[in-house]
């Protein structure tokens, strides 16, 4: 019988394999139509091809922008975009670790290199909608949310479990509970942070020491309870950490309204301007601090304030065995060469404080390690800068003024601070800047009308910040701001943290370090003209804004009329809705500009319908 069948025709046989293989990808083609949820799209070109393939075709990759004039020429314009497969439901596009996979980069695990930002070729970005958990529900609103959250937003219990007996989450039924526990205060950051205070002998034990204590840098947060409590006095803490085994800690910080950055100390400067916290702090963050000549020290030691504090709780810093006891004699030699001086040192803490001046610096012997930086290098340029080995010194002002010279808090907001001259900036024009926000954003309100209430935001997304003016504006509100900066326009996001306000450096036409559904309000201001000038594609920002966007959040459009129209013809497909719409004139900008009120609607997939009923 077998000898016999392979006597058959062979082109027959060819004829009925092909006709075997169209039917099965006729098959798969309706399959994959009638399962919409599951579609994974890749490419700006793709939403003009919705059809069998979920990849962009090789005839687009020759041009990978989407400009807004294209989609009016040709009327495209989609009914509906894809939904992403169901385990995309908290992908974040350039810390993706399956892309890192994919794409086989060989990166350096020892230096974190994987945790760092890799982002898709425009050819293999997502084209698809996040769709959120089942069983998704509208945050709960702050201030209860910093000690509770639904535990369906984020489905992941590990660290319940893995952290219980330090306190950090506790699963009540459909919520997830924060006690305030940390790797090193398992009795909660209250205690913990009363008792830092003492150490430092600040005023009333008050973390803020009379307003002079305002940004603070956690590194290695966990689920950022240090910086939730922090913020009780008036403290703004950037809470960072990577994509790693604890994947989700990040996403509790910010379900919780906590500011926080996923991000790593690894081979890259951190998206931060140099002298931009008074206080560093690491419990147990599980970080090398001496390796590679001490480079990370160093890059604490950079965005440090004059006079600013790193508080380290960890075993080297109070354990008697012999190994803990050589690297906390190594560490305290080498911050002793960078001129750092013990604080204070009780129990299990150590806190080191940064010189005022550049007399220390200057009176080191030569050679001494680590050195100083070069005269040319720019402290302040951080967008995929490497970090260095060497000790950043202070500009003459700075020296000359024993300090940072910033007025306390909540002063520091509104008072024209000394960095302004870097930028060629005059004390008038940051005033007229403040005053010109404000009436923008009380603008804003107006043209919002019935649709806020006083607890409607409360993570906030400045998409292209300048002077921080937005946040400023909106201080008398329970919300925080991410002030973001372009990293292609003038470097302020230094007046950013002068004033007293977080954010970081980023590039539009990227994907941003953050998970799905983060934030309750994105202020867009002139991005869009950014994004077409530079080329990059219009709608793949719309996908980035609806990915980052939480269910029934609101964006702020402030941009050219022209664009607003493009935009419109998007809502259906992304599931938005237009909330109002005003002529920016009366906001003092050019006559083609407007400002354009959408909200995001609240959508499910199947899947998460069945959980939810």
């Amino acid at each position: 019988m077998t000898r016999g069948r392979a006597d058959v025709n062979p082109k027959k046989r060819l004829i009925t394999w092909i006709i075997v293989l169209v039917f099965c990808c006729g098959c798969f083609y309706a399959y994959t139509r009638s399962r919409g949820s599951s579609a994974l799209e890749y490419g700006s070109k793709s939403l003009r091809k919705f059809g069998s393939s979920y990849w962009r075709g090789d005839e687009d990759n020759t041009d990978t922008s989407t400009k807004h004039e294209e989609d009016a020429d040709d009327g495209f314009i989609p009914k509906s975009f894809p939904v992403c497969d169901d385990r995309h439901s908290e992908i974040i596009p350039c810390l993706d670790r399956n892309l890192i996979y994919q794409t086989r980069l060989k990166l350096d695990l020892s230096v974190m290199e994987h945790y760092e930002r890799h982002c898709p070729l425009p050819e293999k970005r997502y084209n698809c909608l996040i769709p959120p958990p089942p069983g998704y529900r509208v945050p709960i609103k702050w201030p209860k949310s910093r000690d509770q959250i639904w535990k369906a937003n984020i489905p992941h219990t590990h660290l319940a479990t893995e952290k219980s007996d330090q306190n950090w989450m506790v699963v009540k039924g459909d919520k997830v509970i924060f006690p305030g526990g940390g790797t090193h205060f398992h009795y909660g950051a209250d205690k913990y942070l009363a008792s830092m205070a003492n150490m430092l002998n600040f005023p009333k034990n008050s973390m803020n020491n009379e307003g002079n204590v305002r940004t603070v840098f956690d590194a290695g947060c966990g689920v950022a309870s240090f910086g939730g409590y922090l913020l009780a006095y008036d403290i703004l803490t950037m809470s960072l950490a990577p994509n790693d085994v604890h994947e989700n800690q990040i996403q509790f910080a910010l379900e919780r309204g906590i500011p926080a950055y996923l991000g790593v100390l690894g081979t890259k400067r951190l998206p931060y301007p140099s002298r931009s916290f008074e206080l560093a702090h690491c419990s147990r963050c599980r970080i090398d601090w001496l390796q590679r000549n001490g480079i990370l020290l160093l890059e604490l030691d950079r965005i440090l304030r004059p006079g600013g504090y790193f508080a380290y709780s960890s075993p080297e810093a109070y354990a008697q065995d012999e190994e803990d006891l050589r690297i906390f004699r190594a560490m305290s030699a080498f911050v002793e060469r960078m001129c750092w001086k013990i604080a204070v040192k009780r129990d299990q803490t150590v806190i080191w404080v940064k010189p005022l001046t550049n007399d220390c610096y200057m009176q080191r012997e030569p050679g001494t390690q680590p050195p100083m930086c070069r005269s040319d290098d720019d402290p302040d340029l951080v967008w995929g800068v490497p970090m260095e080995a060497c000790i950043t010194p202070y500009s003459n002002q700075v020296h000359r003024s024993k300090g940072s010279a910033l007025a306390p808090w909540p002063a520091r907001l509104t008072t024209p601070p000394p960095r302004l001259a870097d930028l060629g900036y005059s004390d008038d024009m940051f005033i007229k800047d403040t005053e010109l926000w404000q009436r923008r954003v009380e603008h804003y309100w107006t043209v919002f009308g019935q649709n806020l209430e006083s607890d409607t935001f409360r993570n906030v997304m400045d998409m292209k910040a300048n002077l921080g003016s937005f946040a400023a504006a909106l201080s008398n509100k329970e919300v925080w701001v991410m002030n973001v900066v372009p990293e292609d326009g003038p470097n302020t996001l230094k007046i950013v943290y002068d004033r007293g306000l977080l954010g970081s450096v980023h590039n539009w036409c990227e994907s941003y370090s953050t998970y799905p559904r983060t934030y309750d309000l994105i202020h867009a201001w002139t991005v869009f003209s950014d994004i077409e000038r530079r080329g990059c594609s219009i709608v793949d920002l719309l996908l980035e804004m609806d990915r980052i966007l939480r269910p029934k959040g609101y964006i702020i459009y402030n941009d050219k009329r022209s664009i607003a129209e493009v935009i419109k013809k998007y809502l259906g497909a992304l599931h938005w809705e237009s909330v109002a719409i005003s002529d920016s004139q009366l906001v003092e900008q050019d006559e083609d500009d407007v400002v354009f009120i959408i909200q995001k609607k609240m959508w499910l997939t199947s899947e998460s319908l069945k959980d939810s009923e």
